[in-house]
């Protein structure tokens, strides 16, 4: 239990005098031209099959809680599918929950009984199992791993959430500091080469000392190239490494919680987002999104700059939903032709809006019609010089011309896609 004794003495809020090493910025460089991983939302709180913010939504006592362990046996777990489906779909990487808000962790931790080898009957490390599946197919692997515990009694004083959880005592805010810091020693050093930390939990409390500056350093110590993102919804803190998003794009607020524009940084981004309405698995759940609406939400977020991690959450028995499986392929398939417009690509010069979106690479801009046009449109306020437009599906030209009120571009209906017209625009 010697990972247990770190020096929490220092006072800070972030990682002070950070200067991310060559192999980190090789890793946010990856990250940028990647644009598409698999986040999985998985543990105890989906034998419930009410999501993943079941104990604290349904106030369920921790002694009640504590029962869920003893018959969750995902006998049906193959890390392989997991990882085939994720490449299958175009996924360069994936974000799983090592321990979400529950408390309870997915892989073998000294620090804690209170995990799936220790406390069920399946008895395996599934993040062991995921490292070396991810590592044969080369798909990065991310670690979720939440701030936040609804179970552990030295998560005190308690935030905004779980205080109506019957059964949660009072303990020591600077030991469960430590905890946490064992438990990144081992993600870390047990896993192998870990692409990147995934925090959340900050928001239920926000004025607290995180004591970011020693855990951050303490993760890039151990793992330079690691990077670090964490969903706390303000500006970056020194020592992060990429820019996350929740449900919303870059500078967008429909959830309430967004990022205003003025504090997005220079990072990468990551928008993340879910494939019906719920992070963990939920019964009831049918608001599954059509091929059309993934589609969109991957190119708007290519179009602002920013990759999208598209979650899904498998069933207790370790298998992801057939029709999850299914929309996952569609994407996939819509990559393989036109992936270029994608991958390794930045925000383009033409705005977003809601009509469309770009992307770019060196001189060559690709504008997706999100939405079915009339025969003629204007992109307003487009100076540049073009050397040649052309639909990407069929290299077919295209009419363009530079109009007072900007860039007129001319394809007859029958030549528009339903699901995303691209054109691609050779710049002078």
């Amino acid at each position: 239990m010697t990972l247990l004794f770190f020096s929490i003495a220092k006072k800070g809020i972030a990682q002070t005098n950070y200067i991310p090493t060559k192999s980190n910025l090789e890793a946010r460089h990856w990250f940028e031209d990647a644009k598409f991983g698999l986040f999985i939302h998985w543990g105890v709180y989906s034998i419930l099959g009410d999501g993943e913010w079941v104990m604290n939504n349904q106030n369920i006592p921790i002694d009640a809680y504590e029962k869920l362990p003893s018959f969750f046996n995902p006998i049906e777990f193959n890390a392989e599918e997991w990882v085939k489906i994720a490449k299958n779909s175009g996924m360069k990487y994936i974000t799983i929950t090592t321990r979400h808000h529950d408390g309870f962790s997915l892989f073998d931790s000294k620090a804690t009984d209170y995990t799936i080898v220790k406390k069920t009957p399946y008895g395996k490390d599934v993040i062991k199992d995921l490292a070396k599946a991810c590592e044969k197919e080369g798909i990065k692997l991310f670690f979720y791993y939440s701030l936040l515990d609804w179970h552990n009694d030295d998560y005190f004083p308690r935030g905004k959430t779980g205080n109506s959880i019957a059964g949660r005592k009072e303990g020591d805010w600077n030991a469960y500091i430590n905890f946490m810091k064992a438990q990144l020693t081992e993600l870390l050093t047990n896993y192998g080469d870990i692409a990147g930390v995934w925090f959340d939990g900050d928001w239920d409390k926000k004025d607290e000392n995180w004591h970011y500056d020693e855990i951050y350093e303490l993760i890039h110590s151990i793992q330079p190239q690691c990077l670090i993102g964490n969903n706390h919804h303000e500006a970056l803190k020194t020592g992060e490494d990429f820019q996350m998003f929740e449900r919303d794009l870059p500078g967008e607020n429909k959830t309430g919680f967004g990022t205003s524009e003025s504090l997005i940084g220079r990072l990468p981004r990551e928008v993340c987002a879910t494939i019906n309405g719920s992070w963990g698995f939920n019964l009831q759940d049918k608001k599954h999104k059509t091929k059309k609406e993934l589609v969109h939400y991957l190119v708007r977020a290519s179009g602002f700059g920013s990759n999208l991690l598209l979650n899904v959450g498998p069933m207790p028995n370790g298998k992801i939903q057939e029709e999850h499986i299914y929309s996952l392929s569609e994407i996939g398939n819509w990559l393989q032709t036109n992936g270029e417009t994608i991958y390794g690509t930045k925000a383009g010069i033409i705005a977003p809006s809601k009509d469309w979106v770009s992307t770019q690479k060196g001189k060559v801009l690709y504008l997706h019609l999100l939405e079915n046009k009339a025969n003629t449109f204007v992109i307003p306020e487009f100076k540049a010089a073009i050397k040649s437009a052309e639909l990407f599906a069929n290299k077919k030209k295209i009419t363009t011309k530079q109009t007072k009120d900007g860039l007129l571009i001319e394809i007859p209906k029958a030549d528009q896609n339903k699901i995303d017209t691209i054109i691609e625009i050779t710049l002078e």
